[in-house]
C-alpha cells in the first residue's frame, strides 16, 4: 500500500514539475514561435461560457483537441490556436435571474435593462480563473492570454457587418411565421436550439367531434395532442385524395345513433368499436371542402368566414382520424393553410403563456395546465368522443427548461433554405469522423434545413443592427459604428453597443423623406455569435484581414455530437452563405459522458463531475 501511495506522490511530483517547466520556459509560445513562417495547420477551439465551471466532458474534450495541433507542430507547423469565451444569450441571463430572484421578463425592464447587462457582463467571466487552471492542468495548449470575448465591440462590429452582407443579398428578412417560442424567457428559438431540448412527455390524446352546421347528429372526428390549441380553432384540414368515410354508429349517451366522419383508413385506430359502425357513405376529401361545421369555442369575434373544411397537402393517414384541427397560431402548417384560404388568427394565448383574458373559461391560465379542464368542458358538452395518454418528444427551452409553445409572430430570420443545396454540396467535402454522422445526423439536418430565426426578444446579446423609420417603415442594416457613427452625426466610436445604449442611438431616415431611424429592438441568437468566430475573432474587415486570411478556413476542429446542430450548423451556415465555403475541413464528433442515470452531463443540469475529482 505505502508504495502504491508513494507512486501517486511520485506521479503528482512529475506532473508538477512538467506543468512548471511548460510555464517558466514558455514552451507553448515557443512552439509557436518557432514555427512562424512554417505551413500552418488552422485550429478553431469552440468557445465555452465561463460562466459555469468546466466539467469532465471538458478534459475528453480538450483532449482530443489538444492532439492534432500538437502532432502538426511536431511536423514543423505553425499552429496558432486561439481561445474564445461564448458571453452572450439566455445561458447568461437566466443565471443572472436566478442571482437577482427575478421570475419573469417583466421584471428585467422594470429592474432596468442597464443594470441587468452590467449584472451579465461581470458574471459572464466569473469562472475564468478556474478555466485556465483547469485548462493549464489538463495540458491543454490554447492561448487564453489573447482570447477573443464575444461581447467586446470589436467581436461586434464583426458581425454587424456579417449581417449587412447578408442584407445585401436579401439573405436578412423579417417574417411573421410560426416560430418555436419560449413564453417564459419571451422569445422565438432556431430550429437548432429546439433540436438539443427535446425530451419524452406523456400529453393528452383527444379525439373530437365537430358538428355539421346543417346535418344534425353528423360530426367530423379530429385528433389531437395539444386540446390548448382548439379555442384557437378556425378550420379543419383533409387531404383531397384521401379515401373518408360516413360511418353510423351508437350515441354515446345510448340515445338513437351518431355519425362520424373520418378516414377509411384509420376506422379500426380511431373508433372505440369499429364492429359497432357501419359505412352509410364514401367520398374523397375533395367532396368535402367547404363544408361548415359549428365552432368549439367562440370566445374572439371573427369578422372572416371560418371553420369549414380545407385542404392540406400535410394530411396522412399514419394516425389519428385523417382530419386535421387547425389553428393558425400555434402550428407552421396552420398558418399556411390560414393565409391560403383566407382564415383568421386567433391569439387565444397571449406571448406570456397564459390564456387571454377575452378567454373567460381559462383566463390567465399557463397554456399545458388547460388541457384537462378544456378536455373536460369538451366531455360535459358531449363533444369529446375519447380521449387517453401519448407518449411522444416534445421540444422545451433549451435554458430554462419550460415547454415550448409554436406560436405566430413576427420575428427575423436568415434564409438559410435558399443555400440549401450548396449547405448539402460543401458539407460533402468535409472529413466527418465518425464518417457516419456527413450523411446521417448533420447530413440529415441540412436536408431539412429551415429559414434561421435569429431574432431574440431578450437584452443581454449582440443587437440586430437594423434601424426603421417609425414613420415610412424604411429599414436599413448598419454594419460598423463608423457608419453608425457618420448616420446619426456624432462619435460613437467608445459607446457600449449593447442595450439600452445602442437603442437610444437614432437619426433622421437618410432618404430625406419620412421620421426617424430607431432600432429596432432584438437582439440575435447566439449561436450567430459563436459560428462567427472565425471572421470575428479577429475583428475582420475592419482590422487583421491578412491574419483572417491565413486563418480561414479551419483544418480541424472537435467537439461533442450535440455541436451537429450547434456549433458545426452556425460555422457552416455562415460561411457558406457568406463565401461559399466551408469553415472547417476535418472534425471529430465525440459521443457524450453520462451520469449514473444515463443522462448527458452537462452545467446546465448541474450533473457534471468535478473534475478536479478525477485529477
Amino acid at each position: 500500500m505505502f508504495k502504491a501511495v508513494n507512486a501517486r506522490f511520485d506521479i503528482q511530483k512529475l506532473e508538477r514539475d512538467q506543468l512548471n517547466f511548460w510555464r517558466e520556459k514558455r514552451i507553448f509560445q515557443r512552439t509557436m514561435d518557432e514555427r512562424a513562417g512554417g505551413p500552418t495547420y488552422v485550429f478553431y477551439e469552440g468557445p465555452p461560457t465561463a460562466n459555469g465551471k468546466p466539467g469532465t466532458h471538458h478534459v475528453l474534450a480538450r483532449a482530443f483537441k489538444d492532439i492534432f495541433p500538437r502532432y502538426k507542430v511536431m511536423q514543423g507547423h505553425y499552429c496558432l490556436r486561439a481561445g474564445g469565451w461564448d458571453t452572450h444569450g439566455l445561458p447568461v441571463e437566466i443565471e443572472v435571474e436566478k442571482e437577482l430572484g427575478i421570475k419573469e421578463k417583466k421584471d428585467i425592464e422594470a429592474y432596468g435593462i442597464a443594470a441587468f447587462n452590467e449584472k451579465c457582463r461581470t458574471s459572464v467571466l466569473r469562472y475564468l480563473t478556474e478555466w485556465e487552471k483547469f485548462t493549464e492542468r489538463i495540458g491543454f495548449w490554447v492561448d487564453l492570454d489573447n482570447a477573443y470575448v464575444t461581447f467586446e465591440n470589436d467581436y461586434i462590429q464583426s458581425v454587424w457587418w456579417i449581417l449587412k452582407q447578408f442584407w445585401e443579398k436579401n439573405l436578412l428578412f423579417e417574417g411573421y411565421k410560426v416560430v418555436p417560442y419560449c413564453p417564459r424567457c419571451g422569445t422565438a428559438l432556431s430550429s437548432h436550439e429546439v433540436s438539443q431540448g427535446y425530451d419524452e412527455v406523456d400529453d393528452p390524446s383527444v379525439y373530437v367531434r365537430f358538428p355539421l352546421r346543417d346535418k344534425p347528429g353528423v360530426y367530423f372526428l379530429a385528433w389531437t395532442t395539444t386540446p390548448w390549441t382548439l379555442p384557437g380553432n378556425v378550420a379543419l384540414a383533409v387531404g383531397k385524395d384521401i379515401d373518408y368515410v360516413q360511418v353510423e354508429g351508437p350515441h354515446p349517451k345510448g340515445e338513437g345513433s351518431e355519425n362520424l366522419i373520418l378516414a377509411a383508413a384509420l376506422m379500426e385506430k380511431a373508433l372505440v368499436h369499429p364492429e359497432e359502425y357501419r359505412v352509410v357513405k364514401r367520398f374523397k376529401g375533395s367532396d368535402l371542402l367547404g363544408q361548415h361545421y359549428n365552432p368549439l369555442y367562440t370566445f374572439l369575434p371573427v369578422e372572416k368566414d371560418y371553420a369549414y373544411v380545407v385542404a392540406g397537402d400535410f394530411v396522412s393517414t399514419d394516425d389519428g382520424t385523417g382530419i386535421v384541427h387547425i389553428a393558425p397560431a400555434f402550428g407552421a402548417d396552420d398558418l399556411a393553410v390560414g393565409e391560403k384560404f383566407g382564415l383568421p388568427v386567433l391569439r387565444t394565448v397571449a406571448p406570456d403563456g397564459h390564456f387571454v383574458d377575452a378567454v373567460t373559461n381559462w383566463r390567465g391560465v399557463w397554456f399545458k395546465e388547460a388541457d384537462p379542464s378544456i378536455t373536460r368542458d369538451l366531455k360535459e358538452r358531449g363533444l369529446m368522443y375519447k380521449s387517453g395518454r401519448y407518449t411522444h418528444d416534445y421540444p422545451f427551452c433549451w435554458r430554462c427548461k419550460n415547454p415550448l409553445m409554436y406560436y405566430a409572430r413576427d420575428t427575423w430570420f436568415i434564409r438559410t433554405t435558399a443555400y440549401r443545396d450548396r449547405l448539402v454540396a460543401l458539407n460533402q467535402t468535409i472529413n466527418w469522423v465518425p464518417e457516419h454522422i456527413k450523411d446521417g445526423r448533420f447530413g440529415n439536418w441540412l436536408d431539412d434545413v429551415k429559414d434561421w430565426a435569429l431574432g431574440r426578444e431578450r437584452y443581454w446579446g449582440t443587437p440586430l443592427p437594423v434601424w426603421r423609420d417609425d414613420v415610412t417603415g424604411d429599414m436599413l442594416c448598419v454594419g460598423s459604428v463608423e457608419e453608425l457613427s457618420e448616420l446619426s452625426g456624432r462619435d460613437l466610436s467608445s459607446m457600449d453597443l449593447h442595450r439600452p445604449y445602442v437603442d437610444d442611438v437614432t437619426f433622421p431616415n437618410p432618404k430625406g423623406t419620412g421620421g426617424t431611424m430607431r432600432r429596432v429592438p432584438e437582439v440575435i441568437d447566439v449561436w450567430f455569435d459563436s459560428g462567427a468566430m472565425p471572421i470575428a475573432q479577429w475583428g475582420y474587415p475592419r482590422k487583421n484581414s491578412e491574419m483572417f486570411k491565413a486563418q480561414y478556413p479551419a483544418d480541424y476542429i472537435c467537439e461533442a455530437v450535440d455541436q451537429t446542430r450547434g456549433w458545426f450548423y452556425s460555422l457552416h451556415a455562415i460561411s457558406t452563405l457568406l463565401s461559399d465555403s466551408v469553415s472547417y475541413k476535418n472534425v471529430i464528433c465525440l459521443g457524450h459522458i453520462l451520469d449514473e442515470k444515463g443522462e448527458k452531463m452537462s452545467k446546465s443540469k448541474g450533473n457534471i463531475v468535478d473534475p478536479w475529482d478525477v485529477l
